[in-house]
């Protein structure tokens, strides 16, 4: 089984995104945990099962959902950078409605030397390709996919 952790503002296209991953077809058993921020609750440490990617969830359409993931990213640990974090930004059907910097999210994408995903989750049809998407790097990044490495996703 693989695990992935989506780490943002609670609500809506968070939950869908996940249910959409539960509805693709796949040869594997996946785990979603959802978080609004980090760190994760201690008392549940002891049933945590191992997280294998870490998707860090930005409403362009919200400074604190921004703020929010980069006070979260101060709880994960540097391995993590190696591959197995990404950011996806939504809401970028909606430019004129835009209250963070581009340059922002690029910056943190190349500061944690890790992949910027741009989507909108609330239409169907890109939320099933960002599942899809998130599902085979789920899937590279718990080892499944053998000769291929999560470190190759920093040339995305």
């Amino acid at each position: 089984s693989a695990t992935i952790l989506l780490v943002g503002a609670e609500g809506g296209p968070q939950q869908q995104l996940a249910e959409a991953m539960l509805c693709e077809k796949k040869d594997f058993n996946i785990n979603i945990h959802l978080a609004s921020s980090l760190p994760l609750p201690p008392e549940r440490d002891h049933l945590r099962p191992r997280i294998d990617l870490i998707a860090f969830v930005i409403d362009i359409k919200s400074k604190y959902s921004l703020k929010s993931v980069q006070a979260s990213l101060a709880y994960v640990d540097v391995r993590f950078f190696l591959g197995k974090v990404c950011f996806l930004v939504t809401g970028v059907g909606r430019v004129n409605n835009c209250s963070v910097e581009m340059n922002a999210i690029w910056k943190l994408g190349e500061d944690y030397c890790s992949p910027v995903i741009f989507c909108e989750l609330e239409l169907e049809g890109i939320r099933v390709a960002t599942a899809q998407r998130l599902l085979r790097m789920l899937q590279i990044c718990a080892g499944r996919v053998p000769g291929v490495s999560a470190l190759y996703f920093s040339l995305l």
